[in-house]
């Protein structure tokens, strides 16, 4: 008990806090997913400076794409992945919960949503060009807007990056919209390209009509308009993804985006466990927390400290008053 006391001051001092440290549960580093989109870079960050600065735990990041990481979860090889999307969640999560494997634990945010997207400028205010776009289905009556300079007798729509799900998706909303033949179908050769156009008709308040998700930090940093759809229904969905010429379409499901985990983690470090299941932000919260650090400049580690100094309302919530106080002097 002694040597552990003793062990535990050093680690204290030598992180230049003063006090005792907790010790970590695990006698290994605590493997988080590396994923590397934007918001799962910035809710791991998040969740590793707690684990390190409260708990006192080693984190490495293990890096890969979902589907891997997820795999390696169900092994043990991973004890943490940030972001599981529900509302579509990849196969192999949904084999490796079916055999016992991996475990959801806190809701990382509730309110992931997808969708088409204008500017508001463009359907609100004096200047407003096209005050009745509601739905998708208007977007036929103002394709003059959005014209494409490449092929002026149509309106240009920007998809997703070509052999993304939602590519694939778009597509086919733009036949079953009766709009295919009215909107260029673009899609770019990856994600910055694509965000880069957008980015460019918002910032010289163009009109604009593209595809985007959230949270993300383009929805933190502008304010924007989604189309209404046919709100969610879960069969005609699946006949959408299923179908190569489907009849009918709805809106994206609004996804609840859990923290999967290894099923050992709750039993080797329950106190990280708890941390993890109390874990819990908004996807505004997110987006906006995204959006700033872009225009900064900053790494998801960096804009993860600005959240800790800045959000406290949110994250002590999650840990108990010792760890939270940890943490608040480590900064």
């Amino acid at each position: 008990m002694m040597k552990a006391l003793l062990g535990a001051a050093t680690l204290a001092l030598g992180l230049g806090l003063g006090a005792p440290s907790i010790a970590c549960e695990l006698d290994r580093p605590l493997k988080m997913a590396g994923l590397d989109y934007d918001s799962a870079a910035f809710h791991t960050a998040v969740a590793s400076a707690i684990a390190e600065r409260g708990f006192g735990c080693k984190v490495e990041r293990v890096p890969g794409v979902i589907a891997p990481l997820v795999n390696g979860m169900a092994r043990g090889d991973v004890d943490i992945v940030m972001e599981i999307w529900m509302a579509n969640p990849v196969d192999a999560w949904v084999k490796a919960a079916e055999a016992g494997k991996v475990e959801p634990l806190g809701t990382t945010f509730p309110d992931a949503s997808e969708g088409w997207f204008v500017p508001r400028y463009l359907v609100s205010g004096a200047d407003a060009k096209a005050p009745e776009l509601k739905t998708v289905q208007d977007l036929k009556r103002y394709k003059v807007l959005f014209t494409d300079p490449e092929e002026p007798g149509k309106g240009r729509f920007y998809n997703c990056v070509a052999g993304w799900v939602c590519e694939g998706v778009n597509t086919k909303k733009l036949a079953v919209y009766g709009l295919a033949d009215d909107f260029t179908n673009t899609r770019g050769g990856s994600g910055e390209a694509l965000v880069a156009a957008i980015e460019s008709a918002l910032k010289r308040k163009r009109p604009v009509v593209f595809y985007y998700w959230g949270p993300s930090w383009l929805l933190g940093a502008y304010d924007l308009v989604k189309l209404e759809e046919a709100p969610f229904d879960a069969t005609i969905w699946a006949e959408l993804k299923a179908s190569d010429n489907p009849k009918r379409a709805t809106a994206y499901p609004m996804s609840k985006v859990v923290i999967g985990a290894n099923v050992d983690l709750a039993k080797k470090a329950p106190q990280l466990a708890s941390f993890f299941k109390s874990y819990g932000t908004t996807s505004d919260v997110t987006s906006k927390m995204l959006a700033e650090a872009r225009e900064k400049g900053v790494t998801p580690e960096q804009q993860a400290l600005v959240f800790l100094k800045t959000q406290g309302e949110i994250w002590k919530k999650w840990l108990p008053a010792e760890v939270a106080g940890k943490v608040a002097a480590s900064l």
